[in-house]
Parts: C-alpha cells; sequence; structure tokens
C-alpha cells in the first residue's frame, strides 16, 4: 500500500501548507469542526494507539531478555506520559516567553524549539505512515483521518503562538518533515523497539494537544460537538 501511504502523507502535506485558509476554522465562537477534530483525535489514542503500545509492550517483552531492554519494555507509558510532559513544557515555554516581549511574540529562539519539536512529531507520523502495520486500506484511512484532523487543529494553535512567522517558515518545515519522516520509511526499517517508545510519546503529545485547544475557558469550545467526534470515531474504529 505505498502509494496510498505516500497519497495520503502527500495530504497531510497540503494541510500543513494551506490550512490557513479554512475560513471556517476563524469562526467565533470556536469553530465546532475543531471540536469534533478534538473528539476524533482522542477516539484514535485511547481505542487504537494505546491498545497498540500494550502489544508492543508484550512483543517487546518477549523477544528482548537483557536486563535494560526488559526494564524499557515494561514501562512503554512512561514514554506516553514523557511526551505529554514535553509538549506541555514546550507551550508553557512558549507562554513565558510571548509575556516577556512587548509584542507578544515569542522570541525566535523559541520559535525555532516549539517548530522543530513538532517537526520531529511530524517525522514520526510520515514514517508511520509508511511502515506502521494496518488493517487494510480502511484501517490506514482511519490514521489518515484521525492525523488529519489532529493537524488541522495544531497548525490553527501554531499560528495562534507564533503568527506571521508560523506562515512564513514553520508550515514548510512541518510539512517538510512528515514528507522526510515517509522518504526516511521507504528506505529503511527502524527497530521496533524504538518505534514502540516513538508511538508512546507520540500519543502523549496528541493527549496534551487536543486537551491544550479544547480545556481553556477562551476557546469557547463545544461539549457536544467534541462528543459526536468523539463517538463517530469510536464506532468506526471498533467495527475495524
Amino acid at each position: 500500500m505505498e502509494w496510498l501511504s505516500l497519497l495520503f502523507v502527500m495530504g497531510f502535506v497540503v494541510i500543513h501548507l494551506f490550512s490557513k485558509n479554512m475560513n471556517f476554522l476563524k469562526a467565533v465562537p470556536r469553530s465546532r469542526f475543531l471540536s469534533i477534530a478534538g473528539g476524533v483525535s482522542v477516539a484514535y489514542v485511547f481505542l487504537h494507539l494505546l491498545p497498540e503500545l500494550g502489544e508492543f509492550q508484550e512483543e517487546v517483552h518477549e523477544e528482548f531478555g537483557a536486563p535494560g531492554e526488559g526494564f524499557l519494555s515494561n514501562h512503554i507509558y512512561l514514554a506516553a506520559m514523557a511526551g505529554l510532559v514535553l509538549f506541555y513544557g514546550l507551550e508553557q515555554m512558549v507562554k513565558n516567553s510571548k509575556r516577556r516581549t512587548a509584542e507578544g511574540k515569542s522570541s525566535s529562539g523559541v520559535f525555532w524549539i516549539h517548530i522543530g519539536s513538532f517537526a520531529v512529531y511530524n517525522g514520526v507520523i510520515g514514517y508511520l505512515m509508511m511502515r506502521e502495520e494496518y488493517e487494510g486500506v480502511v484501517g490506514m484511512t482511519l490514521f489518515f483521518i484521525a492525523l488529519g484532523v489532529h493537524f488541522i487543529t495544531n497548525d490553527k494553535g501554531l499560528r495562534e503562538a507564533h503568527q506571521g512567522e508560523y506562515d512564513r517558515y514553520g508550515r514548510w518545515l512541518l510539512a517538510a518533515a512528515i514528507a522526510a519522516g515517509w522518504v526516511i520509511g521507504w528506505l529503511t526499517e527502524v527497530h521496533e523497539l524504538i518505534i514502540a517508545f516513538l508511538m508512546a510519546l507520540i500519543a502523549g503529545g496528541v493527549i496534551l494537544n487536543v486537551l491544550k485547544e479544547e480545556l481553556p475557558e477562551e476557546r469557547e469550545s463545544s461539549l457536544g460537538a467534541f462528543v459526536i467526534g468523539l463517538s463517530i470515531y469510536s464506532v468506526l474504529l471498533l467495527f475495524v
């Protein structure tokens, strides 16, 4: 299914480059689409990604008998928690930087650290688009839908945080990173232990980024839309 994974990666690239033209995302109060997107992303993490991490943990534990690797394989969920803490720390760093400037913008160094972290995040997702084992075309399509709407939400948050710098540099770097991740997956296969922990970090990052967008009062999020997105996508995953 290489051709399909390439098509979906191109879809991710288009999302990053042109999400700023999605005018419905600028609606006030907050677009219900973004709350639906949050529900979809959360459903994907809890009903697909986390159970898959459990399977990875069992497989890795069976394969590696060395004490160090055995310890790590039994604590893969710590990596997911670390991913959540990492992205929470990045958000706090951006907020603190914006408070210290008169223009309300983060510093250039903070911008590049923040965007660089999301570039790694995107690169891992691009790799998984190529190397992850899916339940056929439907499974890969559900992965694309979940991460596609997640990217739209992320783009909006990053654009608000960094304003013009995101459109000038950030979106291009994120688009290139996800394409580079796919190319790496096409050229080589990384050890499954590494992939397991990268997936765990991604899971923690997705959870934090969704909650960051949904919870603040000023977002005027829609609980109903969030539950609808979560419910519909959960049903699709359960049928697959």
